[in-house]
């Protein structure tokens, strides 16, 4: 009987991933500060970030902070591929990896300790096979829970290992930034900041009532569990995700209405297509939005039936775009996203009256076979004619 004091859960997750590929496959890149995007930053090197450079900022603000920096235009089949390749891997390692994003995963590795040894071999082996296998840096986490899996490699970046033994868990955990809490954003940060909480400890120290009190039952309950490692949840093989969505940043130029609706008309023609190659339905449509201040939104709406039909779910979209338009003009708008969620598989369900000469979907259906056909630009709205709809970013399977 083995008994170890590790894992044994691995968190991997790839070093700034698309300017990883990028500096892999450009020689001259390595060691550089690269940025990935357009008028936007997809993503940014290690070299990058050191300046200040995050994902998401404008490209103009991102090169005021690092003027050396080299901006390269995004290649998302290079990066689908590199993600397969790592994936692969995962896979050789374990028959038990739970992909949250085409760089990121879980592997549970408990069961293999008398073929492949403790989760630290296997974990610094599986970085081997990475940069063997995919030319790329990862950093795994090993811990006992998913979420101090995940804190370790956050802690370890980049290109690291970091083991948390059982009998250390709270000595690492406890000395380490709230922010570092899963569900803890700038607004959960600044009401714990204004109680003098800073740290994990602190939070751990406080009663389970007083954070309930001050972030709500789930929020303080949810937090006073990660603060003491408690995390039941097994790595979970084959889960279906739980929404899809698609965003698309639009810099600080000041949009007309009908140049949003180009954008969201665009995202949910995406999106529903995704929905309906999955064999999926939604009934919620969420519309997300980000501001000038920097500050975001959320709106949404559930619709009577579920539905994969573009538009049904582009007719909830502009509805709730329609009602956000005043904050829009007030505040101005930096990206537009749409999400569809409370989704379930797709099924026969009752005909309904009354009954239309053409079967509901068959347009939709008609314009994937197209799209699936000819490539996915062979077809498209008028509106978005001559218009580019941004890249298309590479996911994991739905």
């Amino acid at each position: 009987m083995f008994v170890t004091n590790e894992g044994p859960i691995l968190h991997a997750d790839l070093d700034a991933f698309y300017a990883s590929v990028e500096q892999r496959d450009d020689p001259s890149l390595r060691g550089r500060p690269v940025i990935v995007g357009g008028g936007v930053v997809l993503a940014a090197s290690y070299e990058a970030k050191a300046r200040g450079v995050r994902t998401a900022m404008g490209c103009t603000q991102a090169l005021r902070l690092c003027p050396s920096a080299v901006v390269v235009p995004p290649r998302m089949g290079a990066y689908s591929e590199a993600s397969k390749a790592v994936f692969a891997v995962f896979e050789q390692t374990t028959p038990l990896v739970e992909g949250l994003s085409i760089d990121e995963a879980f592997l549970d590795v408990g069961g293999l300790a008398r073929i492949a040894g403790p989760p630290r071999e296997i974990a610094a082996g599986l970085r081997r096979a990475v940069a063997e296998q995919a030319g790329l840096p990862i950093t795994v986490g090993v811990a006992r829970t998913k979420f101090l899996a995940k804190v370790a490699s956050g802690v370890a970046k980049p290109d690291g290992l970091l083991v948390v033994p059982h009998d250390r868990e709270l000595e690492f955990l406890h000395p380490l930034p709230v922010e570092r809490l899963w569900g803890v954003g700038a607004v959960t940060t600044g009401k714990l900041h204004a109680r003098g909480i800073r740290t994990v400890g602190q939070v751990a120290a406080r009663g389970e009532g007083e954070l309930v009190a001050l972030l709500g039952r789930a929020s303080g309950r949810h937090l006073f569990a990660l603060a003491h490692n408690r995390d039941p949840r097994p790595v979970v093989v084959g889960r279906r995700r739980r929404s899809m969505g698609a965003q698309r940043a639009l810099g600080r130029r000041q949009r007309s209405p009908a140049e949003l609706d180009e954008v969201l008309a665009a995202l949910v023609d995406r999106l529903a297509r995704r929905l309906r190659a999955a064999h999926r339905v939604c009934r919620t449509v969420v519309l997300r939005l980000r501001f000038a201040d920097f500050s975001r939104a959320t709106r949404s709406q559930t619709v009577s039936r579920a539905t994969a039909h573009t538009d049904d779910i582009l007719a909830a979209a502009r509805a709730l775009l329609a009602g956000a338009m005043p904050v829009i003009h007030e505040r101005g708008c930096t990206l537009l996203g749409v999400a569809l969620s409370n989704l379930d598989n797709e099924a026969p369900r009752q005909l309904e009256l009354p009954f239309d000469q053409h079967p509901p979907g068959a347009l939709d259906a008609a314009l994937d076979r197209v799209r699936e056909r000819y490539g996915t630009t062979a077809i498209t709205r008028a509106m978005l004619l001559g218009r580019d709809d941004g890249p298309a970013v590479p996911l994991l399977p739905d």
